[in-house]
């Protein structure tokens, strides 16, 4: 453990673990201990900007429960009683801000979700940080209509935990475009309800252009799903607005291109202006 954590570096195996490793989150703006229960790098979506590199379709395998457990308690033993954040992190994000279930793939995917949160919250507890460390859950929302994914929901939400929801287009076109996803933009927003209704949940939304175009055109149909959420009650905590801070191993990588800070910063005030909280990082 002694290569410097970078906001524009999420090596999932850079510790030799398989399950557990650290990170800078620009959005988290401290250290997140990611969770990745998709180590055979697979995910059921294909985003045109995914970082994994060999991503493949399908799910997350079983899990080694006992080595997931031993993996957590010794990196977060290195932050909490040991000089890790001195050493590994920059000067501004030397705080343990999260425990995040991310990845290379989608974590409710996997067989073993449920036990796994079962793992980190008991270790999260021998460590006093149960209800005070964030669970965060970064989804991409597709599974969310069955019912052994709203039962883990369930238990996070028993944690603590907050989900982190995945809506990078307005259409089906879009996210097929976007991200590979077959869902259709209307099972989407209904998975979005169930998720918010049991889990606090803010909607994550890569921002970049391609072609010419951000979120393809159609950033105001986009703006008119945010509206009717609201209107229908739909309980959702704010968005965060991010862009290309690290390289995509799709095909479609040379297509995309980073927007500036400025650019971000208007669609987050167009989105404020509909009364949610914002967070954007470019």
């Amino acid at each position: 453990m002694n290569a410097r954590l970078d906001i524009g570096d999420h090596d999932r195996y850079a510790e030799g673990f398989r399950y557990i490793y650290p990170v800078v989150s620009r959005r988290a703006k401290g250290v997140s201990v990611g969770v990745n229960l998709n180590p055979n790098d697979a995910c059921n979506w294909r985003c045109a900007y995914c970082q994994v590199e060999g991503l493949q379709f399908g799910k997350g395998p079983a899990i080694d429960q006992a080595r997931l457990e031993g993996e957590l308690r010794e990196l977060l033993g290195a932050i909490v009683n040991g000089d890790f954040l001195t050493q590994r992190a920059p000067v501004g994000s030397r705080r343990l801000n999260d425990v995040a279930f991310s990845g290379n793939g989608e974590p409710t995917s996997s067989p073993d979700f449920i036990s796994a949160l079962e793992t980190v919250g008991g270790v999260l507890d021998d460590f006093d940080l149960l209800g005070t460390l964030p669970i965060i859950l970064i989804t991409n929302g597709s599974l969310a209509h069955k019912e052994a994914v709203q039962r883990g929901l369930r238990r996070a939400n028993d944690f603590g935990g907050v989900a982190w929801f995945k809506l990078d287009g307005a259409s089906d076109a879009a996210l097929l475009r976007t991200n590979d996803a077959k869902t259709g933009i209307e099972r989407q927003l209904n998975n979005l309800r169930i998720t918010a209704g049991l889990l606090p949940t803010w909607i994550q939304t890569a921002l970049f252009e391609r072609d010419g175009k951000i979120m393809e055109g159609e950033f105001e149909a986009y703006l008119d799903h945010l509206r009717d959420l609201l209107s229908s009650g739909v309980p959702i905590c704010g968005v965060h607005l991010y862009g290309l801070a690290r390289t995509s191993y799709q095909p479609e990588a040379s297509e995309l291109t980073r927007l500036s800070s400025a650019a971000i910063d208007d669609y987050a005030g167009r989105i404020r202006e509909l009364g949610l909280e914002v967070t954007a990082n470019p």
